[in-house]
C-alpha cells in the first residue's frame, strides 16, 4: 500500500451507504454496486468516503438504474475485511487497495479489458498498466501512485560546501563526508533498511547497480552479484564510516522522515509526503533524481494502489460504467489533488504538469513514467516481500551474500508453492 503519510496508517472503520440495500440486483431491476475502498484520510473531515459518496452520488445521476454502496476501511483493517467478505460470500464488486495479484490466483477478477472501454485502458500510464500484469494480462487497474527521490537539506549541504547535489554513490559518500566534518551531530545520510521500509529502500539502492529483485525471466534474483555488491558498497561506505544509523536495519522510513523533517538529517531518499512535512518543520529541502552508482538515474522506484473488479456478482457492464465514470479526469485529479498524490492516467499526469498548482511535484512528475516496480504480478511477491522486510536489512551489517543467498532459498520455496 501507499503510506503516503501518517494519515494512511490512522483512522477508524467509515461504513457508508449511497442509495442504501445491500449489493445485487433489486425488485425494480436496478443493480447495487459494492465498493469497498481504502481511507486515506486521518479523521473524518478528510475521510475517502467524503470523495466516493460524491463519486457514487454523481454516478448514480448518470444512471438511474444502478446503485452504488460504498464502505471506506482504513488500511490496518481492510485486507482481513475483504478476506472475510470474500469467506463469506459477500464478495466487493469493486476494490480499491494495495494488492491485487492474490486474488488473481484465486481467480476472483475481471480482467481490465473486460471492466475498462478502450479509451479509458489507454489512458492509464503505460508503466503503471503493465505492472498491473499477471503473465501478461492486466487485472490490477493503478489507481494512485507515488514515486521516490532524493531529498536533500540545502542549508546543511551548502554549509558543508556541497554545492550541488549528488549523482553517484561517489558524489554521496563525499557528501555525507562533508556533512558529518561540518555537523557532527547530524545523521549525513538516512538508510532505513527496518521492517517497514527494507523492501523499498533495498531495490532503490540495487536498481542504482543494474541489480534488482528479479531478472528477465521473471525469476528471483534477490542474491545476484550485483545486489551483493550493493550492499558490500553501503557497508563499506556508509556504515562503517559512521555516515548514517549505526543499525539500519532496525532504523524504519517513519523515523528517517522525522529526522529530515527535524533537519536532522543530511539527505535521503523519500517520497512527496516527505515535502509537507519538510515544510512543517521549516527544512529547506531539495529534490533530485536518486544517485545510481556511475551516475544519476533516470527511472526511479514507483509505487502503486490499485481497483480491482470481481466476477462473482456477473455485473460486468454495470461495474465497466461505474469505473468509466470513475477514472475520468474530473475524478482522479480530485482525488490526486485531495491527498498530494501522484497520477496514474495521462490526462491528470498533463493536468497535474501544467496548470503550475504542482511545483512541488515536478521532480516526481519527470520521473514518473520509467519507473520501476516490485514484482507485483507474481502471487508470490508478498510473502518475499514479508521476508525482505524481516531480514533483508541485516545485510549492511553481516556477510550480504549469505544474508541475501537465504533470502534467494526462501523467494525459491515461496515461489515453488504457489
Amino acid at each position: 500500500m501507499l503510506v503516503l503519510s501518517a494519515a494512511c496508517a490512522a483512522g477508524a472503520l467509515v461504513l457508508t451507504a449511497c442509495g442504501g440495500g445491500g449489493a445485487g440486483e433489486s425488485a425494480d431491476g436496478s443493480v447495487t454496486l459494492k465498493l469497498v475502498a481504502a481511507d486515506y484520510g486521518d479523521k473524518a473531515s478528510n475521510s475517502s468516503t467524503v470523495y466516493w459518496e460524491d463519486v457514487a452520488k454523481r454516478f448514480e445521476a448518470a444512471n438511474p438504474d444502478i446503485r452504488v454502496d460504498v464502505q471506506v476501511v482504513n488500511w490496518n483493517d481492510i485486507d482481513t475485511q475483504v478476506k472475510t467478505m470474500i469467506q463469506s460470500g459477500n464478495v466487493p464488486d469493486v476494490l480499491q487497495t494495495g494488492g491485487y495479484a492474490d486474488k488473481v490466483a484465486d481467480d476472483l477478477l475481471h480482467t481490465a479489458e473486460d471492466v475498462l472501454s478502450p479509451a479509458t485502458q489507454d489512458n492509464l500510464v503505460d508503466t503503471f498498466a503493465k505492472a498491473g500484469e499477471v503473465d501478461g494480462v492486466q487485472y490490477g487497474i493503478p489507481f494512485v501512485s507515488s514515486a521516490r527521490a532524493l531529498f536533500y537539506n540545502k542549508k546543511l549541504l551548502a554549509d558543508a560546501g556541497v554545492t550541488e547535489p549528488p549523482k553517484s554513490w561517489a558524489d554521496l559518500k563525499a557528501a555525507a563526508e562533508a556533512v558529518k566534518k561540518k555537523h557532527p551531530d547530524v545523521i549525513p545520510y538516512a538508510l532505513p533498511l527496518g521492517p517497514e521500509e527494507a523492501q523499498g529502500e533495498t531495490l532503490i539502492w540495487e536498481l542504482g547497480n543494474g541489480g534488482g529483485y528479479t531478472g528477465g525471466d521473471g525469476k528471483y534474483t534477490l542474491d545476484s552479484e550485483a545486489n551483493v555488491e550493493t550492499f558490500q558498497w553501503l557497508r563499506a561506505n556508509l556504515v562503517e564510516p559512521g555516515l548514517t544509523y549505526s543499525n539500519p536495519a532496525a532504523t524504519d522510513r517513519r523515523t528517517a522522515f522525522a529526522d529530515f523533517a527535524a533537519g536532522k538529517a543530511g539527505m535521503l531518499n523519500g517520497h512527496p509526503s516527505l515535502i509537507q512535512m519538510s515544510k512543517d518543520g521549516g527544512v529547506d529541502y531539495g529534490v533530485a533524481p536518486i544517485p545510481g552508482k556511475d551516475g544519476a538515474l533516470d527511472s526511479t522506484l514507483g509505487v502503486a494502489d490499485w481497483v480491482m473488479a470481481f466476477k462473482d456478482s456477473g455485473h460486468q457492464e454495470e461495474i465497466k460504467k461505474f469505473l468509466d465514470f470513475a477514472y475520468s479526469k474530473e475524478n482522479t485529479l480530485k482525488f490526486d489533488e485531495m491527498y498530494n498524490l501522484m497520477p496514474v492516467t495521462e490526462d491528470t499526469l498533463t493536468e497535474m504538469t501544467s496548470n503550475g498548482k504542482h511545483k512541488d511535484l515536478e521532480p516526481f512528475f519527470e520521473l514518473l513514467p520509467k519507473a520501476s516496480f516490485y514484482p507485483l504480478g507474481d502471487t508470490s511477491w508478498d510473502a518475499v516481500s514479508a521476508e525482505i522486510k524481516k531480514s533483508g536489512g541485516t545485510a549492511v551489517g553481516e556477510d550480504p551474500a549469505k544474508v541475501l543467498g537465504d533470502l534467494q532459498k526462501k523467494a525459491e520455496q515461496i515461489a515453488a508453492n504457489q
